[in-house]
């Protein structure tokens, strides 16, 4: 990835023997500001498995901020996230390839820099959780690691004397208080920086200001490094975005950076996104009608409440839920058996000729047998928007204000949720948030099975794909029958 885009990127401070030293040194510290961009080959393969990972971890970010989580919550989705697809292991860590970890979060903080920078939204989104994610790992660091990065860099910072401390010693006591007995104001260590790079201290007037400086206390560090790590990213970004129009007639790269840039719209859809026919529990044509209103996310809810009204879907919404039934657990046979059951009103002849197919075809069975994935909210979202005709899409997002409440209340009124929870979930659609909407909408149906708010589909992950909310919701109920057989 060594091209004119990761020149423009590194700092024009940089030299030469600055990027030898970087390759020579490779990844010293965890926590990184991305100074100096990748160097030397990398695959398209590479290329997108690095972003997307990332990306994953950048969507449930940004899903937390739509629901309003505190930072401790926050960091603990985050924690979780990071630890299954992106881990950094400390640099005292054995038997963990520490370079190999660090190197792909490298890449794939650059190669989401391309897919980001090309709009002023799509950068200020990407350099708010870019930085979320690095105060997680700042404040999770190990202290010694965390000092040895921070010794690493020089942030224009100026240690105040003992002398100056001593003469504002009642401004600074009065502006930064501490209820903490080893810690005073004569003994805790103060920073000089100018004002304007720590504007969240200054507004919660955490700080004493004088000659158009910030005295910081040691305890409020981090807020010059954060804001300065913010400060670096948006400028890069910016140099990105010139750079760009460079790579437009990439036709290997480009779909890539359309697709990433889509991410923070649905989140990134982790196993489900490749899961294979078969890949559930087996399940017959008979079973659907009761899994469907037990375990169906929205949009499939709908899909199957219009076979059963018109006895019949359109081509994408057969597709849509095809695809869905097949990774559910529908073999072949079942699902010709369903279609063929739920086609009521056509002559076998017609269903035989302009159906079958198709229905094995999406098996990998007909055409060039390919195996098709279910559909990923990403995916739904994106392509083949519905018409007013037609029933595929995402509810959230497709349906109108009062279409949707209309058919919460009437899909889900029996499994918990009640008009109070109405506007909560009304105000993540109207910001965009759809699959935040979805999450939300799971967490009060399955109240009764013990989710709480927050939790999403398991360890705060919010939902992504439709096959990933039917899973849950069905391990959800085969746990409580488990836990019911038991006291019998």
């Amino acid at each position: 990835m060594q091209s004119a885009v990761d020149r423009k990127v590194a700092s024009s401070k940089q030299s030469t023997s600055q990027v030898e030293r970087h390759s020579t040194l490779k990844y010293p510290h965890r926590l990184n500001f991305y100074d100096i961009s990748p160097q030397g080959d990398i695959t398209i393969e590479e290329f997108e498995t690095c972003a997307l990972d990332r990306l994953r971890v950048l969507a449930e970010i940004e899903s937390s901020f739509a629901r309003n989580r505190p930072y401790e919550e926050l960091k603990e989705v985050t924690e979780k996230q990071c630890s299954k697809y992106l881990p950094l292991a400390s640099t005292g860590a054995h038997m963990v390839d520490r370079d190999a970890e660090r190197r792909k979060d490298h890449v794939g903080h650059f190669v989401l820099r391309l897919a980001f920078c090309r709009s002023e939204e799509l950068r200020r989104r990407f350099v708010k959780a870019e930085t979320t994610l690095f105060r997680v790992r700042y404040d999770s660091d190990v202290h010694s690691e965390r000092e040895a990065f921070l010794n690493s860099r020089d942030f224009d910072w100026i240690p105040v004397s003992d002398e100056e401390r001593k003469q504002y010693e009642t401004e600074l006591a009065a502006a930064s208080p501490t209820s903490s007995k080893e810690t005073s104001t004569r003994a805790e260590r103060y920073y000089k920086v100018k004002w304007t790079r720590v504007p969240d201290l200054v507004e919660k007037r955490r700080v004493f200001l004088k000659g158009g400086y910030a005295y910081v206390p040691s305890r409020e560090q981090s807020s010059i490094v954060f804001q300065e790590f913010q400060t670096n990213l948006t400028k890069a970004l910016d140099m990105t975005a010139k750079a760009l129009p460079r790579l437009d007639e990439d036709t290997r790269i480009v779909p890539i950076l359309n697709n990433l840039s889509q991410g923070f719209l649905a989140g990134v859809s982790s196993e489900w996104s490749t899961a294979e026919a078969g890949s559930g529990d087996q399940i017959t044509a008979g079973m659907v009608d009761d899994l469907a209103r037990k375990h169906f996310p929205m949009c499939m809810r709908n899909l199957h409440d219009t076979l059963c009204r018109d006895r019949h879907l359109k081509h994408f919404g057969r597709l849509q839920y095809g695809l869905f039934l097949k990774v559910l657990g529908l073999s072949i046979d079942e699902a010709i058996a369903f279609w063929r059951k739920s086609f009521s009103n056509i002559q076998d002849d017609k269903f035989n000729k302009e159906y079958r197919y198709n229905i094995r075809h999406s098996y990998g069975l007909e055409g060039k047998r390919a195996n098709y994935p279910a559909k990923s909210c990403q995916q739904i979202l994106i392509s083949d928007q519905p018409g007013s005709a037609d029933s595929h899409g995402c509810p959230y997002r497709h349906f109108s204000g009062d279409n949707l409440q209309t058919a919460l209340l009437s899909m889900y009124s029996g499994q918990g949720l009640s008009v109070a929870d109405l506007p909560e979930i009304m105000a993540t659609v109207k910001a965009g948030h759809y699959h935040v909407a979805c999450t939300r909408v799971f967490e009060i149906t399955h109240a009764r099975q013990g989710v709480k708010k927050g939790e999403g589909v398991g360890g705060g992950e919010s939902v992504t794909h439709p096959n990933q909310y039917a899973a849950k919701s069905r391990e959800l109920e085969k746990e409580k029958d488990d836990v019911d057989v038991v006291m019998d």
